[in-house]
């Protein structure tokens, strides 16, 4: 492979123009934009092959021994390309106008189809496909046959893409803000994890406690007040969006019976933006969950409370939009962050969500994640991510991305015993904001209620996802009380109530929220 040249000035003048009074909305419309591709230095020549796995790994393993998430943008241009042909050559590529610095404060003030953003859209994507077209030498090659997942609404797209000279140009531009592949994981992040497991069981009497009209409240509510509060808010017509692996379709509480007995009132939304793809085309996975994984977290914080037996939700009389956006809990696979991103998207733009929970993660920094996160963070919404939950040969890393974001709110869990101490497969670290007691000091397996796959017996859920997910109804219940509190302030009685304040746990942040307190503090 040849080595790249200085590009002098590469220039691309493109001209939109309008017509009719739509286009009057958008007065840059008429200008034109002459986006410029060059670069400033030369890149470095490709010497040897693509590095092997277990090389990309080693690098990957040392970021993490110092207790970093893995981002991209720290690699040399071999190592990201060789990642990339090591994976599925999917390509995710941010953009910006070069006069634009960070885009966190405005990320959803953006309009990536008009004016200057359109522009460069069109200059890079026009940049990538005639490159592949002359390194293929197939000059008939289209945009569609490249582009996956389409045109998105944030400033990225996603592109198959596996030439060492276009990708090492590409990081050089102005115009563009990162380069990273899409598909690549390292082999201690198991496909299905988190997965399985989800079936009801016979929970002996000492793992909760039974309230009217015939519904089971797990045990662990009580260290966190949760019951008690009931007395005063139940999440009416607060609105919480769930991202997860779906909703099962055999799960009557979460479906046709969500709205009944003492949670009627209320509704739920089920949506997917999971895709699978083979090369450019791709489809939707729709909004089931065969994992088992969303299903358990949508029972513990809104599942109804019900006469039928069945474990109750710490926000039973709030709304649930659950969007499946992967496929198990790592956000590790192309169509996993792709399906994330757009989650996030759709969640953030919707004004009835407040509080979007999701319980995925990796340690694996993403661009277009963060972009989608940072979009729904600006327009107000309370962000929960759970900071990592793994084997007890792997929850030393520390807190995973995207928990570790400064728009996320992080959350773990902790074991029921004197002191605070993490479950068993829990992360900590600096970033955790709040906890919750979801687990047995002296038993692993006795950990939170909530929905099975189907049927009324409860299942057991652990690790900082179902923390996450009690978090997330504990907001809930909070904001229900005073529906005009801005999300700052939630999060102020949050704090205010929690188990530590005012001296925040380098490990397990403001502890323990009191939700009774913080319910009765929003008055």
């Amino acid at each position: 492979m040849k080595t790249t040249k200085l590009i002098g000035a590469f220039l691309c003048s493109v001209i939109l123009f309008s017509c009719g009074k739509e286009e009057m909305n958008h007065p840059e419309a008429a200008q034109k934009f002459e986006i410029d591709l060059s670069i400033n230095e030369s890149i470095l020549p490709l010497k040897g092959d693509a590095l092997s796995k277990s090389e990309i790994n080693s690098q990957v393993q040392s970021s993490l021994d110092r207790g970093q998430i893995f981002n991209w943008s720290d690699v040399d241009d071999r190592t990201l390309w060789s990642a990339i042909v090591q994976s599925d050559s999917l390509v995710s590529i941010g953009y910006k106008p070069s006069h634009l610095g960070e885009l966190d404060d405005i990320m959803h003030e953006i309009d990536v189809k008009n004016g200057e953003w359109k522009a460069v859209y069109d200059a890079l994507t026009n940049y990538v496909l005639n490159n592949i077209q002359r390194t293929t030498n197939n000059p008939s090659l289209e945009l569609k046959e490249v582009l996956a997942y389409g045109q998105k609404p944030l400033p990225y797209f996603n592109v198959y893409l596996s030439d060492y000279e276009t990708i090492a140009t590409l990081r050089k531009m102005n115009v563009v803000r990162y380069v990273e592949p899409m598909g690549y994981g390292t082999e201690v992040q198991l496909r299905d994890f988190g997965c399985g497991g989800n079936v009801g069981a016979n929970a002996p009497s000492a793992d909760y406690s039974s309230v009217s009209p015939n519904a089971k409240v797990s045990w662990n509510y009580d260290y966190m007040n949760i019951e008690q509060a009931w007395s005063h808010s139940q999440g009416d017509n607060i609105t919480i969006g769930l991202i997860d692996t779906g909703i099962s379709p055999n799960q009557n509480k979460l479906n046709s019976q969500f709205s009944s007995d003492d949670s009627n009132g209320r509704f739920s939304e089920k949506h997917g933006t999971y895709e699978e793809c083979w090369w450019w085309w791709c489809w939707n996975d729709g909004p089931d969950d065969d994992c088992g994984h969303g299903t358990s977290m949508a029972g513990a914080m809104a599942g109804p409370r019900t006469d039928n037996g069945t474990a109750c939700g710490v926000a039973y009389k709030a709304n649930l939009v659950s969007v499946r956006g992967t496929d198990d809990v790592v956000i590790n696979s192309s169509s996993e962050k792709d399906g994330v991103s757009d989650a996030y998207y759709y969640l953030g733009s919707r004004s009835d969500v407040k509080i979007i929970s999701a319980s995925l993660g990796d340690v694996f920094y993403s661009g277009q994640v963060a972009d989608a996160v940072k979009y729904a963070y600006n327009r107000g919404k309370l962000v929960l991510a759970a900071a990592g939950t793994s084997t007890s040969w792997t929850n030393w890393y520390g807190v995973i991305f995207p928990a570790t974001m400064s728009q996320t709110t992080a959350i773990t869990g902790v074991t029921d015993a004197s002191s605070m101490n993490k479950c068993d497969n829990c992360h900590s670290g600096s970033q955790v904001e709040f906890v919750t007691v979801m687990q047995r000091a002296g038993d692993d397996d006795r950990t939170n209620l909530t929905l099975s796959q189907s049927g009324n017996d409860p299942s057991y859920v652990g690790g900082s996802s179902v923390a996450t997910a009690t978090t997330a109804g504990i907001a809930a219940l909070i904001w229900a009380k005073n529906p005009n509190m801005s999300r700052s302030q939630v999060l102020q009685l949050m704090k205010e109530n929690s188990s530590n304040y005012p001296a925040k746990n380098s490990q397990y942040g403001w502890g323990i929220i009191n939700a009774e307190d913080a319910v009765l503090s929003a008055q």
